[in-house]
């Protein structure tokens, strides 16, 4: 059974940092897509970044480029988006996503629970 458990969420001030952790059990990283998106009450979910290990392809939305980065650690079957200069739109209920494969095609197969980052201005 798969499961991919978030943390690291909390609250932070604007201009402040988090980091957080998607940690799977059940699913291996390595050659596969793994991403975080993010959810606010009112609109659409959007994809924040994702990578895909073997070719070392990271993609971002727009909204985050330059801010956030994503990386993953094969180790600790853990992937990571740190998190800077954190702005009050990126408030939400943060979700990692993973696939086997590559980020190119399909929907990701697996999903945490989600956590919330909230920011104070």
């Amino acid at each position: 059974q798969v499961q991919l458990v978030e943390s690291g969420g909390g609250s932070v001030q604007a201009g402040g940092s988090l980091r957080l952790a998607c940690t799977a059990s059940g699913f291996s990283f390595i050659d596969a897509c793994a991403g975080w998106f993010r959810r606010v009450p009112g609109k659409d979910s959007e994809g924040v970044a994702a990578l895909y290990d073997r070719d070392n392809y990271t993609v971002y939305a727009n909204s985050v480029k330059g801010r956030f980065t994503i990386s993953q650690d094969n180790a600790k079957n853990t992937v990571y988006l740190q998190m800077n200069n954190l702005k009050p739109e990126d408030a939400g209920s943060y979700y990692c996503g993973a696939k086997d494969g590559t980020c190119a095609e399909g929907s990701m197969d697996y999903w945490g629970n989600g956590i919330l980052v909230t920011i104070s201005s």
